[in-house]
């Protein structure tokens, strides 16, 4: 798999695996800041992979910029129960969220869907659930119950320009690879 951009959200070994990737791609770990990329600025929000302060799973890094005139989030391991007030300003509106929804080691559907109204993301792609291949964390139907708008993608990838017209609130949820 080839990539131009890694970001590392985190360092436990089922998460942070940039040699499997082909090619020499520039990759941005686990920090905060304000981080010079091949696709302008990254910001990166200190967060926490627990609810106990980060002293169960260690920290967790949020990443947002802009990609294609979307200002994208990506909540990595976010497990706190709630983004903090600093966090949610650092962040401000968001286009495009990808928001863990499965529990266990991360949120749950409940306290993502907050997250999503929060930053009155207008595309909203869940991830760290239950499928086929992973079979430890809760299904993305609970989250799924949350949201008025539901688009279930034959493909693991999709086009950010098909949904550019996006107004209302939308979950996008891609086929698991």
């Amino acid at each position: 798999m080839r990539a131009d951009l890694v970001l590392v959200t985190h360092e436990h070994l089922d998460h942070n695996g940039i040699g499997a990737l082909d090619g020499d791609a520039p990759v941005l770990r686990s920090t905060a800041g304000r981080l010079s990329s091949p696709i302008g600025e990254v910001l990166a929000i200190a967060s926490e992979h627990d609810d106990a302060a980060g002293t169960e799973r260690g920290p967790n890094t949020i990443f947002a910029f802009t990609f294609g005139g979307l200002r994208v989030a990506h909540l990595g391991d976010f497990g706190q129960g709630a983004l903090r007030d600093a966090q949610a300003r650092a962040l401000g509106s968001v286009d495009l969220l990808f928001v863990p929804v499965g529990g266990g080691p991360t949120i749950g559907a409940a306290a993502a869907s907050e997250i999503a109204a929060t930053t009155r993301a207008r595309i909203i792609v869940p991830m760290h659930y239950r499928t086929p291949r992973v079979d430890f964390l809760e299904p993305v139907d609970e989250f799924l119950a949350h949201a008025q708008r539901v688009e279930r993608l034959a493909a693991p990838a999709f086009d950010t320009d098909t949904l550019s017209g996006v107004s209302e609130p939308l979950v996008v949820v891609p086929a698991a690879p």
